[in-house]
């Protein structure tokens, strides 16, 4: 009869180990489920809304990253409370466990907190956005885009660089798009022997019948300098900012071509060695 009992008694505890082990195998195999789904849909979301925002021609090209970026962290953060309540954790307790796990991963990554607020800070203030030229104390280049962590950018020289934005915020930025118009400062050096008034007549003719520089503000040309091999003349032009390096290389040819005629020569340093006697 003891024996019996015994038996019993197994059998008992291994049927509530098998209810226990489907009971939560299902939740575990759901809680796999949910958690693939809320990965593709979070992919799928990003994707959608990115495109349909891309479609706006009137829509902030800037803002389209960082709409997409929360469009799936919201959906992932949502798939985990969901994951979290097939295992029988209650709203509250996940709410607590997410406030702890916020807390926590919060101090140990401050410097990627620091990112997110300054890439908000980038996009509520503005000082860049997507498609602008800008330097940096990390480098310059156009902006492609503004994320969430990062500020993506292509160089000049056709390079892909990622900074981060607290790095961006923190220092000063010079946004070379921003504004309609920049000014071209040309310095020109002529000999001492040169007639200023001629060279400086020739300058003011070369810039006022460039094309691509403004009429206004005037182009000015004034001596700023007095060196040890010659005399600085500076040009101050203003052209349109997509014409600006066209117009500033054209003068620069120009000036040369047009002072080398008029005999009016562009001195440069030199080294007079005087040999001893005997």
């Amino acid at each position: 009869m003891e024996n019996l009992a015994k038996v019993d008694e197994y059998k008992a505890v291994a049927a509530g180990l098998i209810e226990l082990g489907l009971q939560y195998g299902l939740s575990f195999l759901s809680a796999i489920g949910i958690l693939i789904a809320g990965f593709l849909l979070a992919g799928w979301a990003s994707r959608t809304i990115r495109g349909r925002l891309e479609k706006l021609k009137r829509f902030d090209a800037t803002l389209i990253p960082v709409l997409t970026q929360i469009a799936r962290y919201a959906i992932l953060v949502f798939t985990i409370v969901l994951v979290l309540a097939e295992f029988g954790i209650q709203t509250a307790s996940i709410i607590a466990v997410l406030g702890a796990a916020g807390l926590a991963i919060g101090l140990a990554l401050q410097g990627t907190l620091q990112n997110v607020a300054a890439g908000l800070m980038l996009l509520f203030l503005r000082p860049f956005k997507v498609g602008d030229f800008i330097e940096t104390g990390e480098g310059s280049g156009t902006v492609q885009e503004i994320g969430m962590f990062m500020t993506l950018m292509r160089t000049s020289q056709g390079l892909f660089v990622a900074v981060p934005n607290s790095k961006i915020w923190s220092g000063s930025i010079t946004n070379f798009t921003k504004l309609p118009t920049r000014r071209i400062d040309l310095v020109v050096g002529i000999s001492y022997d040169d007639d200023i008034d001629k060279a400086r007549a020739l300058i003011l003719k070369l810039a006022k019948g460039k094309e691509g520089v403004l009429e206004e503000p005037a182009p000015v040309v004034n001596v700023t300098n007095l060196g040890d091999s010659s005399v600085d003349l500076e040009l101050r032009a203003w052209a349109r900012r997509q014409d600006y390096w066209e117009a500033r290389w054209g003068l620069t040819r120009d000036v040369k071509y047009a002072l080398d005629k008029a005999g009016i020569s562009i001195p440069y340093p030199h080294i007079q060695v005087v040999r001893a006697e005997g």
